[in-house]
């Protein structure tokens, strides 16, 4: 069975009353409920545990990481980040959620800023499946609609992904780059736009089929792992 930790700051639902109301078991709860529907192991981790709940037990222990975080990417240890860094170089899959575009370790794999235009104002999205025979598009049809959602908008500075399965239309005319997938070393990274903080999109049955389809795609790790280093001759050398 698949592996997977649900990371979250979990900070806003603890102070802002509103964020509370709409995750009162926190994001990461919500994410959870949702991956342990779909078959998945979970546990969660949270940013104010010891090194955030993400020991290198932990992380070794994890086939899938997801990670959401907004209002305190900076408090986000760098020696925790080296060593999710690390694992996902060795195949560990990460699924980055929303505002998470800013996080240190995404950043850190993408190396770019990641930055990108916003606007909070509860508009319709509509995410179109731009490549429907990928796996992460499985059972989504043509698109899905997110009533109120948080608009991110070009241009998204990251690299090109290596497959562009989603691309997000907002009531206000903005598009956006929504479902990434890279590959960095042996491990697959999915970024996935939706989940602003005061909507509860992460109970939409859409958007937890997109992560759990992330995190399957996502799982294992790909090729063997590289030889580094001094290396000897396959054959021999002739002097000279």
């Amino acid at each position: 069975m698949t592996r997977v930790t649900v990371w979250n700051e979990y900070r806003q639902e603890c102070t802002d009353p509103e964020v509370r109301a709409v995750y009162p078991d926190g994001i990461h709860g919500a994410i959870a409920e949702g991956l342990q529907a779909a078959g998945f192991d979970v546990r969660t981790a949270t940013l104010d545990e010891p090194e955030h709940g993400l020991t290198q037990a932990v992380l070794d222990a994890t086939d899938v990481l997801t990670w959401w975080g907004h209002a305190a990417h900076g408090d986000v240890d760098d020696a925790v980040v080296e060593h999710v860094y690390q694992r996902v170089l060795d195949g560990m899959g990460l699924i980055v959620l929303h505002s998470g575009h800013f996080s240190k370790i995404f950043r850190r794999l993408m190396g770019t800023s990641c930055d990108l235009k916003w606007r909070e104002a509860g508009e319709r999205e509509r995410i179109w499946v731009v490549e429907p025979s990928h796996p992460i598009a499985e059972g989504l049809g043509d698109s899905f609609v997110i009533e109120r959602e948080e608009m991110y908008g070009e241009h998204f500075d990251v690299p090109a992904p290596d497959r562009l399965v989603l691309v997000s239309w907002f009531q206000g005319g903005d598009v956006f780059r929504s479902g990434c997938c890279y590959n960095r070393g042996r491990g697959r990274i999915f970024y996935f736009r939706p989940g602003h903080e005061t909507h509860p999109t992460y109970f939409q049955a859409e958007v937890r089929r997109v992560i759990a389809n992330a995190a399957t795609w996502a799982t294992r790790p790909r090729g063997s792992r590289p030889v580094h280093g001094n290396s000897r001759p396959l054959e021999a050398l002739e002097p000279r």
